[in-house]
């Protein structure tokens, strides 16, 4: 049997990229389909309504990649401090980079960016085939690998097909493969505005009954916001006039960056756990929304997915390196193994800070805000919390641990 890549990866969106430029990198033939034209990024466009707090892990991922420095020079904001506190209770805690050594804790970017400047790269390699727009309808397993019909009614064959598609993934569905959803009852509404005060590379977030309130700063002085409520709020603040929304928005941020001055577009997305029960199949893995998705209130659901992309290219690039099979059993395995418990954990304690948070309990307002105030005050407790919020927690792929060069 003759194969045409090593990895056939459905999903062109920042995850399925980042996989796709590792493997490509390292020399290996890649195909990646996408299903829709990607609206590209271009300097001077509006900031976009979708951005991520991308993680220290997740940069020196990207950096390995040789992309990190062209996102960071486009439009990136870093942010060297978190403030967050309890909207109920008045606990509050802190986090400083510099407190720590560290020059920031991460950086605020547009997820169109991200996904642009991938592309950029990937479109460098010689072998690399992008296929837009393109999907696979399906599959026969032969002994050495996969023989993938295309829509368009081609074919090709691969070692490993890879499923990238986001949270409603199709090559999950096609798989078999079973997963859980359980909707936070909420929608993330999200939009770009304009306080009167800089947010002086601070990300902040307001913990209120209905859900977290987060102010996300970026680089032109302006905030990203990220609030989370039930469906019914989500739909009034859509459709409120903007002098209104600007207001209610002050009132639920108490000004901690005083008067909303201005607003863009505005829009909202249901957000839901789910969770894959398993991530791999015959020749399949799952990587990034396709196998979970986690509440935004931490920042954490591509920074995952980054890991994912990372962890499965080093397992099957070590394979590679010795010769043996980078899409057999083992290597999807060892993926597996390192990956599925970590997202579970991560998914676990984000579901328990959200429903501490959105209980309105007077007891447990007391003592959530005791243990804010309290955290704030041990130096270990905030060295563990910040390791996380950095990505730097738990076993890291060697693509996310820093340079050798470069410490």
């Amino acid at each position: 049997m003759k194969i045409d890549y090593e990895a056939v990866i459905q999903g062109g969106g920042m995850v399925g990229l980042a996989l796709a430029l590792t493997l490509a990198r390292a020399g290996l033939p890649v195909a990646v389909l996408e299903a829709h034209t990607p609206w590209r990024w271009r300097r001077g466009d509006p900031v976009d309504q979708r951005v991520s707090a991308i993680s220290v892990a997740s940069e020196r991922y990207l950096g390995r990649l040789g992309a990190w420095a062209d996102i960071r020079r486009a439009r990136a904001c870093p942010f060297h401090g978190i403030h967050a506190w309890d909207g109920e209770g008045g606990g509050a805690i802190h986090f400083d980079a510099h407190r720590y050594g560290e020059p920031h804790l991460g950086h605020i970017v547009e997820n169109r960016l991200i996904q642009t400047t991938l592309w950029q790269h990937l479109s460098r390699h010689d072998n690399v085939r992008l296929m837009v727009p393109g999907s696979v309808e399906g599959w026969d397993a032969e002994p050495e690998g996969l023989r993938v019909r295309l829509n368009d009614g081609g074919e090709c064959t691969t070692r490993l097909l890879v499923g990238a598609d986001g949270a409603r993934s199709r090559l999950r569905e096609l798989a078999g493969i079973g997963h859980s959803v359980r909707p936070y009852g909420q929608h993330g509404v999200v939009g770009t505005v304009w306080p009167e005060h800089h947010h002086g590379g601070i990300a902040r977030q307001r913990f209120l009954p209905t859900g977290p309130l987060a102010l996300l700063p970026l680089a032109d002085g302006s905030c990203s916001i990220v609030w989370s409520c039930p469906e019914a709020q989500a739909t009034e603040l859509l459709e409120l006039p903007e002098a209104r929304f600007r207001e209610q928005l002050t009132q639920a941020s108490e000004a901690v960056l005083g008067p909303i001055n201005a607003c863009g577009p505005r829009a909202a997305f249901p957000l839901r756990r789910s969770h894959a029960r398993r991530y791999i199949d015959r020749r399949l893995a799952l990587v990034g929304d396709a196998a979970h998705t986690i509440h935004p209130l931490a920042g954490q659901g591509v920074n995952l997915g980054f890991m994912d992309a990372a962890t499965l290219a080093e397992e099957m690039l070590a394979a590679h390196a010795r010769g043996r099979d980078p899409g057999g059993q083992a290597v999807l395995q060892r993926f597996q193994r390192r990956r599925l418990g970590a997202n579970h954990l991560m998914q676990t304690g984000m579901d328990a800070f959200h429903w501490l948070f959105a209980n309105d309990l007077p007891p447990l307002v007391v003592l959530r805000s005791l243990g804010l105030s309290l955290t704030d005050r041990l130096a270990p407790a905030k060295s563990l919390f910040m390791a996380r919020a950095m990505g730097l927690s738990g076993e890291l792929p060697a693509l996310a641990r820093p340079h050798p060069q470069t410490g």
